[in-house]
């Protein structure tokens, strides 16, 4: 079956005022069926326990987008030269209905992934990567994590809730969906309810990275560990802006100060490459609070920056 390998709209072609806002003026496209990679956009917010606005991430960063181009000159991958990928538009959650939501979003990406499609998701609160997870989990089985963020996310329950924007990670251990022993956390800061509220994810057997271990440093040689204990099982990777200090990502719901710099983001979604990455997603942008759009442009870039990691990319001599 012939690939069709879309190219991102030019900036010389059309000005980056103009057209139509997909990620990174990609074509849109109903039916991933060919594709190889997609851009999904998951507008949720209803997990969150403070500020709203994360239903409006997918649209700004595909705003923002249109300052990208398709070559990356720091790794020199081409990816659109070797992968077809599109944006395959918005999943569409329901507004008045969490556990519909997330039901509506294993559904979607369980006929994505049976495709064969590797899906990049654009969030969005963190509840989504529960409903994500579990369709990863029905075509891959048990993945590896690497999860990037403030927060743990291991909460038992919010206000009554088991499911929730801080709960998905205890959810996905507690389901089966994610093999602890391979998987790491990296970022978490701030305050908690308990002293031992990071604890939890140690004792399922996750690699725990406290921002405060990465601060003044390369987490160059943070990846090549992480690479060593993902080995060959299907990985997939969830990453919160707000594991980046909000000095630099002010657009999200639950800052924390003290956060990693975009450079270590940088050396963390790099240091993906040679993993069979099966899926990624960006999420907890939040653009009421960052009216500049330079959290959402971080966050595009960001996901470039995945895409550049996937199997199958080739890298320019």
């Amino acid at each position: 079956m012939d690939r069709t390998l879309h190219q991102p709209l030019s900036g010389n072609d059309m000005p980056r005022f103009g057209g139509i806002a997909t990620m990174m003026r990609l074509p849109h496209v109903d039916d991933a069926t060919g594709l190889d990679a997609c851009f999904v956009g998951i507008p949720l917010d209803i997990g969150t326990g403070n500020r709203s606005g994360t239903r409006f991430g997918a649209r700004q960063i595909r705003t923002e987008s249109v300052l990208i181009r398709p070559y990356n000159m720091a790794t020199r991958a081409a990816p659109f030269d070797s992968l077809s990928v599109a944006d395959v538009g918005d999943i569409p959650t329901n507004p008045y209905d969490l556990k519909d939501s997330v039901r509506i979003i294993e559904t979607v990406y369980a006929d994505l992934l049976g495709k064969g499609v590797r899906p990049l998701g654009m969030g969005g609160d963190h509840t989504l990567v529960l409903p994500v997870l579990r369709a990863i989990h029905g075509r891959h089985g048990k993945v590896a994590l690497i999860h990037v963020d403030a927060h743990a996310d291991v909460n038992d329950t919010m206000s009554g809730e088991t499911i929730a924007h801080g709960t998905p990670i205890r959810r996905a251990v507690e389901e089966g969906l994610v093999d602890p022993g391979r998987s790491v956390q990296i970022g978490l800061r701030g305050t908690g309810y308990a002293a031992d509220d990071f604890d939890w994810p140690r004792r399922q057997g996750f690699r725990v990275v406290p921002a405060e271990d990465c601060w003044y440093r390369s987490l160059g040689p943070l990846m090549e560990e992480v690479r060593k204990r993902v080995g060959t099982a299907p990985v997939y990777m969830t990453f919160d802006i707000d594991s980046l200090d909000p000095g630099f990502a002010p657009g999200t719901g639950t800052p924390e100060p003290g956060g990693l710099l975009p450079q270590q983001a940088l050396e963390i979604i790099r240091g993906c490459r040679g993993l069979d990455l099966v899926g990624a997603d960006l999420v907890e942008v939040s653009p009421p609070y960052d009216p500049s759009g330079n959290t959402a442009l971080t966050a595009a870039n960001f996901l470039f920056e995945m895409l550049c990691v996937l199997p199958g990319v080739h890298y320019r001599d």
